[in-house]
């Protein structure tokens, strides 16, 4: 019979990188952990244990940290995972900024940098996009104190989606620049690590799927509300993207209460948002005779909506506010509702953040009488750059894939 090929299921090598596997994982979602604590939580022997803690601590995955205090008999080693055996690096993309961060193999950011771009008058030459995404990277690299070399993978999060097909942006006409169909071969060729690319709201849902409000939950949608209104729909744990990467572009989707909008892609919007986004609010607002200027929106509209959430209940115009723009939300939610029926729906975006609670009780309440099915609308739970958040929980989901892989 022939001999057994190496990483055959089942082999010892398998069965050792499983286990390898499982332990790290716990100390990532634990901490430090003893080798005793470990092997109740895996199920394995005292000696198993041991080996294993000598067999990761001698890769470089983790190190000894302090030890147990305060409990009966001898202090015992405590083990934590090598923070410093990669790095990964996620990028949030818009008109005005490129927001680039590095994390550790834990997750926790260790570098950060902010680099302000010209927006809409900004030239629309590739080689400018590439130099600003290598040096928005290289200022996180430097606060991080490593280098590029040292970061095994970055993920960039934009607004619309790359087409699969063409590899040209699409949905996203206001982000100059980023429009080329060589733009990627060009990264490419100057970025020493893989790189992936994702639309910015898809981001936020893997966010909150790994960290926040959608924790457990393989299906779910997440509806956004910032400059525009986007969704992202995750489906037996995954994302769904659509045929073009288009999927969750729910700013044009035609509702009552707007006229028809027209060639959507060109004018950059559509019904719902013309009808719920961040425009809508201060014009609601203007219309209950609360003075408020229009501009800029995304400021504007939060400042109105988390002032209705804390004076509703002795200013009536406020609580006005929040019931017409809770419909208003609801009414596009509806559709999407009756299309995916998902049990949960994250309510995410500096808006609905800022109405916090009293604006998602009033959209739960106006959906559930224009929709068949009763979702739990919850709100987000990261709300500090979720997208900048989740593009980093996605390049250090790949990462750890690869370096906690010790069946090679």
């Amino acid at each position: 019979m022939a001999g057994t090929a190496p990483g055959t299921p089942g082999t010892p090598r398998v069965l050792r990188a499983m286990n390898d596997r499982a332990a790290l994982d716990l100390l990532l979602e634990h901490g430090p952990l003893s080798r005793t604590r470990i092997g109740k939580l895996t199920g394995l022997s005292k000696p198993t244990a041991s080996q294993l803690l000598a067999r990761l601590e001698a890769a470089g995955l983790v190190v000894a940290t302090g030890t147990t205090e305060g409990r009966p008999g001898p202090n015992a080693q405590l083990y934590t995972v090598n923070a410093r055996a990669a790095y990964a690096a996620g990028l949030d993309v818009n008109q005005y900024r490129v927001h680039a961060a590095v994390a550790d193999i834990t997750g926790e950011i260790v570098g950060e940098y902010e680099l302000r771009t010209p927006g809409r008058s900004s030239g629309r030459a590739p080689s400018g996009v590439v130099r600003q995404v290598t040096d928005a990277l290289d200022g996180a690299v430097k606060a991080a104190g490593v280098t590029r070399e040292e970061v095994r993978r970055l993920v960039i999060g934009t607004p619309g989606a790359f087409d699969p097909a063409t590899g040209r942006l699409r949905y996203a006409s206001h982000l100059p620049g980023w429009h080329s169909p060589t733009l990627l071969e060009e990264l490419a060729a100057v970025l020493p690590m893989p790189f992936e690319y994702e639309n910015d709201v898809n981001l936020v849902a893997v966010a909150e799927q790994r960290v926040g409000a959608a924790r457990g939950h393989d299906d779910f949608a997440l509806l956004w509300n910032e400059e525009g209104l986007g969704a992202a729909l995750v489906l037996g744990g995954r994302l769904h993207r659509g045929f073009t990467g288009g999927a969750g572009e729910v700013g044009f989707l035609p509702v009552p209460g707007t006229p028809l909008v027209r060639q959507v892609t060109k004018a950059n919007s559509g019904g719902y948002q013309e009808l719920a986004g961040v425009q809508a609010v201060p014009r609601i607002a203007r219309a209950l005779g609360i003075e408020t200027p229009e501009q800029p929106y995304v400021p504007v509209a939060s400042s109105l909506l988390s002032h209705a959430a804390e004076a509703h209940g002795e200013d009536a115009r406020y609580a006005e506010l929040l019931d017409r723009y809770a419909e208003r939300v609801a009414t596009g939610l509806a559709s999407i509702v009756a299309v995916l029926d998902p049990e949960l729906i994250v309510l995410s975006g500096d808006v609905f953040v800022a109405g916090g609670e009293p604006l998602r009780a009033r959209v739960q309440s106006e959906l559930a009488d224009l929709a068949a099915s009763r979702p739990r609308l919850v709100l987000s739970a990261v709300p500090v750059r979720p997208v900048l958040r989740g593009a980093l929980e996605s390049a250090l989901a790949t990462t750890r894939d690869e370096v906690f892989d010790t069946s090679r």
